[in-house]
């Protein structure tokens, strides 16, 4: 039995499902890219089972490369976040494996976690064109450079906006003057 002041002290049952936890097992995505020698490290699964993966930004371009080859013909969203002041800045990446024949769709989420002071990852442009916009609007709030975008530039804020409002240590301007175009 668990005592409720430390839950912590229990059983050798309950020792293992911990451990369980803390470790998650590869499905079926992290089984292939394993196979294949592409380097990654298996962060999680979440509630739909989906794999969470974190690539380093060098290797991006080549692990999402192998992941098209596998299938992943649909890049379902990007995003960027950021997890805190000191925290690194990250860019997510949802990748879905859409045929006619499947009833669910096969689907990975890549993480690529990224220095405040520096954030540059390779643009995933040339391998799916719906991450345009989504690259864009992700430097336009965090700051992460994608290199290799063809047309980085804020699509949110005006052009002369100083800073990254979503970066959680981003202090709010007092004022800011709107120029009419006429």
């Amino acid at each position: 039995m668990v005592d409720a002041q430390n839950p912590t002290e229990g059983g050798p049952e309950q020792e293992g499902a911990q451990t369980a936890l803390a470790k998650p097992q590869p499905g079926v995505v992290a089984k292939w890219m394993q196979e294949q020698g592409l380097p990654f490290e298996l962060l999680g699964v979440d509630h739909q089972n989906v794999e969470i993966l974190k690539v380093e930004a060098g290797n991006l371009l080549f692990v999402a490369k192998a992941l098209q080859d596998y299938g992943f013909n649909y890049l379902n969203l990007q995003c960027g976040f950021d997890d805190g002041p000191g925290a690194p800045l990250g860019s997510m990446y949802h990748l879905m494996q859409l045929n006619d024949s499947a009833d669910r769709p096969l689907a990975v989420r890549i993480k690529v976690f990224l220095p405040r002071e520096d954030p540059r990852v390779p643009s995933v442009y040339w391998l799916w064109k719906t991450v345009d916009w989504q690259e864009r609007e992700s430097y336009d709030m965090y700051g992460i450079i994608y290199e290799g975008h063809p047309n980085l530039i804020r699509i949110l804020m005006p052009e002369d906006w100083v800073g990254w409002p979503l970066r959680k240590d981003y202090v709010t301007p007092d004022f800011y003057e709107l120029q009419d175009a006429y």
